[in-house]
């Protein structure tokens, strides 16, 4: 990496028609000559290419297509795979087959660094109030968790053993304002989110960084302060801002959405099996 603003010759962003890829994907522009969007043909094909910006359609679950995808690439932003609460075939294609498939790529095509989108629902069995480290045991809540524990998993094997650096971004609340009164907690602005992906790609000496993805939250319950600084990244935006609009939109007194810090996740599944049994 040089110390030129455009850091990169070629970037790959997956999962680029979702909606964290539409909004990060300017901000990626600027770090590369070449900035490569990737996912399903469908979604892919709704986007509109500016000079410098290439499209690949690529289901992750199809090795070959993942290693022609990655040939060339210098770092991945991995957004790719199923990003909600869903049984577990899905998940299992993209979030697990799919992963492995990128690393392996990686690791044959040299890639350097990877930020991972992992999620907060790794520890969305933790109780709502309590204080959370990166470090602290693992807590999931349903298949989607799991799928992004597998992933941090990968991460750590990947550097351990073959030296690809990543960045896992354990992302809160990823919309434009906070929701309700679980986001006042929970939320990453935009421009916060940008910010953080950006020193992720750019930090030295990351090995592999798990961390969460907040704004500065008055009442934040994760505590990043050490990976933050070394990852140089200073959030701006404060949930508390909206609290008098959404503090009062809450779930079912109680329950385990209410209770727990993975919020309306709790609520779903378990799913039904290939006989329709619960």
């Amino acid at each position: 990496m040089s110390s030129d603003p455009k850091k990169f010759k070629r970037l790959l962003l997956t999962g680029a028609a979702g909606t964290l890829g539409r909004q990060l994907a300017p901000t990626l522009r600027g770090l590369c000559q070449d900035l490569v969007l990737s996912d399903l043909a469908g979604p892919l094909a709704q986007l509109t290419l500016e000079d410098g910006v290439q499209a690949i359609a690529c289901d992750l679950s199809d090795a070959a297509a993942v290693h022609a995808l990655i040939d060339g690439v210098e770092a991945v932003v991995h957004l790719g795979g199923v990003s909600v609460e869903a049984p577990f075939a899905p998940i299992l294609q993209a979030n697990i087959l799919g992963l492995f498939n990128l690393y392996e790529a990686a690791r044959r095509h040299r890639v350097k660094r990877v930020v991972y989108a992992s999620s907060n629902h790794v520890t969305g069995c933790c109780e709502q109030g309590a204080v959370i480290l990166p470090n602290d045991p693992p807590r999931p809540d349903g298949n989607y968790g799991l799928s992004k524990l597998f992933g941090e998993g990968m991460a750590s094997l990947y550097w351990d053993r073959y030296g690809i650096e990543t960045v896992c971004l354990r992302i809160g609340t990823a919309t434009p304002t906070p929701p309700d009164r679980r986001g006042l907690s929970t939320w990453i602005s935009p421009r916060d989110l940008a910010q953080l992906v950006t020193a992720s790609l750019s930090a030295p000496g990351v090995g592999c960084t798990v961390t969460y993805g907040a704004s500065a939250n008055t009442r934040g319950w994760w505590h990043c302060a050490e990976a933050w600084a070394h990852l140089g990244y200073k959030p701006q935006d404060n949930a508390e801002a909206y609290a008098a609009q959404v503090e009062h939109i809450t779930q079912p007194p109680g329950s385990a959405m209410d209770r727990l810090q993975g919020g309306s996740f709790l609520g779903m599944g378990p799913y039904p099996d290939v006989e329709g049994r619960p």
